[in-house]
């Protein structure tokens, strides 16, 4: 069945608290999201944020970031008995160290009214890692944010020897776990109203989880890492389209004999907790399944590595032995080795198709010939990764620019509207579009830049829905003319 949606950050959802959250312009979404004919909402990660902000380097592949809990929701729970005032609300980028310093403030407002019920006793004990996380977010703060690596000794060893007393940080544990239980509860409520309204809700879970995580400090044996708990080798990929020097992560690779002689037990509960979370989950970079680029930690840039095979079969036989319901998406994106197709073919798997790249407009290109084995797929514009259309278009050369414009000739509007169409009407079973490109927005709008850190990747934020309001009904009649309509 042909289906579409779209493709937004929380966090760039519109709100009058500077970031995207779980409350009511969250909902509107959904709403006007029903309005367009289309049916899923894909996300980027949800886990608390790490390094340069990035939802791909996050301190846990569980956890959720605090800051996209609805302060309007809470203050509807009396939790909140101060006066909201508004901060940002006209913004369209993310000020992270503002937003966490305002909200921060009513976070713990509302935790000193929070009376544990029977609901959140429930939660802890179904989720017994959000103890554990709530002690590793604390003992970050005793150390001023710094890497579990470099904590004093009996805290980076409390994992194994318990010798702390953790009664003087009662206090910080517990509001940690409240964080916890009211993120999942916001959004679970959330995902219950987009289901309710046909709406599936698509998450995206990095295949790597960061070197300063609750995973790696809980789980060292799974990982490259020296008895001081640095990474002997990182993730990342070699010189390719994106950047010149490759991209260094600086996430810590799996031990992959360790994870396959448990049964991959670290992979199983990860997805099966995400299966709650998400009707479908995108995995990133699913090409190191079959091999990954292995990074000398010394190493300053990714173009010096190797190579080297994981266990691709044994690993997803295992998943679906575990989790047979589970759905799945492989990012099989970049230069790929037949074996990747492969390994995502023998599962069955969608795979990526970014539209950018299939137009016949180098020199003596030809257009490409889809089989349809190949239209098992989920199509999009462009991904989180992109430019935006319309500053890849307009950065094209102008012979570039002509023959986008001849292969493109049967639709109107701008060029981002006319490689929507082109999209929507692609014989891909999925078609997913950035908002960026429903809004034909430049590279202001830009969520971030491979190989780069820091401002500004991941702070677009759409001020209000006027401009995707007034999109809607064109909007509709492409998705209904593409047969994506249920």
């Amino acid at each position: 069945m042909r289906t579409s949606g779209i493709l937004l950050a929380v966090s760039s959802l519109p709100s009058s608290h500077g970031i995207g959250d779980f409350g009511q312009e969250a909902y509107t979404f959904i709403d006007l999201l029903k309005r367009s004919g289309m049916t899923w909402w894909q996300v980027l990660p949800l886990n608390p944020l790490g390094y340069g902000n990035s939802p791909y380097q996050p301190y846990s592949s569980k956890a959720m970031d605090e800051l996209y809990i609805s302060l309007e929701m809470l203050k509807e729970a009396k939790l909140i008995q101060s006066t909201l005032m508004p901060f940002h609300a006209e913004s369209i980028r993310v000020d992270y160290d503002a937003v966490k310093a305002y909200k921060y403030t009513y976070l713990k407002e509302a935790f000193s009214h929070f009376v544990p019920d029977n609901q959140y006793h429930i939660f802890i004990a179904d989720n017994p890692w959000v103890n554990m996380y709530a002690i590793f977010m604390t003992f970050k703060q005793v150390h001023g944010l710094q890497m579990w690596p470099l904590w004093e000794k009996e805290f980076k060893n409390y994992i194994n020897e318990k010798t702390i007393d953790l009664t003087p940080y009662q206090q910080d544990i517990q509001y940690h776990k409240f964080l916890q239980f009211i993120a999942y509860t916001q959004y679970m409520k959330l995902k219950k109203y987009a289901n309710q309204h046909g709406i599936f809700m698509v998450g995206d879970i990095p295949i790597y989880v960061g070197i300063d995580s609750i995973d790696v400090w809980t789980d060292q044996s799974q990982f490259l890492l020296t008895a001081d708990g640095e990474p002997t080798h990182i993730a990342g990929v070699p010189p390719d389209y994106f950047a010149v020097t490759g991209q260094r992560w600086g996430n810590p690779l799996y031990r992959w004999d360790v994870m396959e002689k448990d049964g991959f037990k670290f992979w199983i509960d990860r997805l099966e907790y995400n299966q709650k979370l998400f009707d479908i989950i995108r995995i990133d970079h699913f090409r190191a399944f079959d091999t990954y680029w292995k990074i000398p930690s010394s190493c300053k840039t990714a173009i010096e590595g190797a190579w080297i095979e994981a266990p691709g079969y044994a690993l997803f036989d295992a998943i679906y032995q575990a989790l047979p319901t589970i759905k799945i998406i492989a990012e099989d994106l970049g230069d790929l080795r037949p074996e990747v197709l492969a390994l995502r073919d023998h599962y069955h798997l969608p795979g990526m198709k970014i539209m950018q790249f299939s137009l016949p407009i180098e020199d003596n290109a030809q257009p490409s010939v889809e089989t349809e084995e190949q239209t098992h797929a989920i199509a999009y514009t462009g991904t989180h990764d992109n430019q935006t259309t319309l500053g890849w278009y307009l950065m094209l050369t102008e012979g570039q620019q002509k023959r986008f414009d001849t292969a493109l000739d049967s639709y109107q509007g701008t060029p981002a509207d006319r490689l929507v169409q082109y999209t929507l009407d692609s014989h891909y079973e999925v078609a997913v579009i950035p908002m960026q490109d429903i809004l034909s927005l430049d590279d202001e709008a830009r969520m971030n830049v491979p190989g780069t850190i820091q401002s500004p990747n991941w702070e677009w934020k759409m001020r209000d829905f006027k401009d995707f309001e007034k999109k809607l009904t064109q909007m509709k009649t492409w998705v209904i003319r593409s047969q994506r309509v249920k």
